[in-house]
């Protein structure tokens, strides 16, 4: 099985000046908490989460409608290929521990997207509860 086969594809994408107010807005339309940040030739430079809005920009008193995606997306991200094989992708989720990833296509633009829901939802529990463990577990001390 590939990433392909139980991705979410075409998924809601927005770019550096979109307003934080308008990325809120996109993932409430898409049921979603992570919006891959585009180019202008579609290939991801980063992802923006509810979590980057509640708190590093409303907690903060930011102005949402006021401020753009660049200011507090994560950046750089890293993506999969669509045609990975499925324990590929989560075994690079598990050791780059993320929920989710933005998955490409061979000329790297957006394809898709890779959850913990979308492993759930392809009955793939065992990869799911692994992910969850090793992404959920507090970093290593230095």
């Amino acid at each position: 099985m590939n990433v392909e086969d139980v991705m979410t594809k075409n998924p809601a994408s927005c770019n550096v000046n979109s307003s934080l107010k308008d990325v809120a807005a996109l993932m409430q339309q898409n049921d979603c908490g992570q919006i891959p940040v585009v180019d202008d030739q579609n290939k991801p430079v980063g992802v923006i989460t509810d979590r980057d809005i509640a708190v590093r920009a409303v907690a903060k008193g930011v102005d949402v409608s006021n401020s753009t995606v660049k200011e507090f997306m994560s950046s750089p991200v890293n993506s999969i290929c669509f045609n990975m094989p499925l324990k590929d992708a989560v075994c690079q989720m598990e050791a780059e521990s993320v929920r989710r990833i933005p998955v490409v296509c061979e000329q790297g633009t957006l394809k898709g997207m890779l959850s913990l829901a979308d492993l759930a939802k392809a009955d793939k529990h065992e990869a799911t509860a692994e992910l969850v463990k090793k992404v959920s577990e507090a970093p290593a001390q230095k």
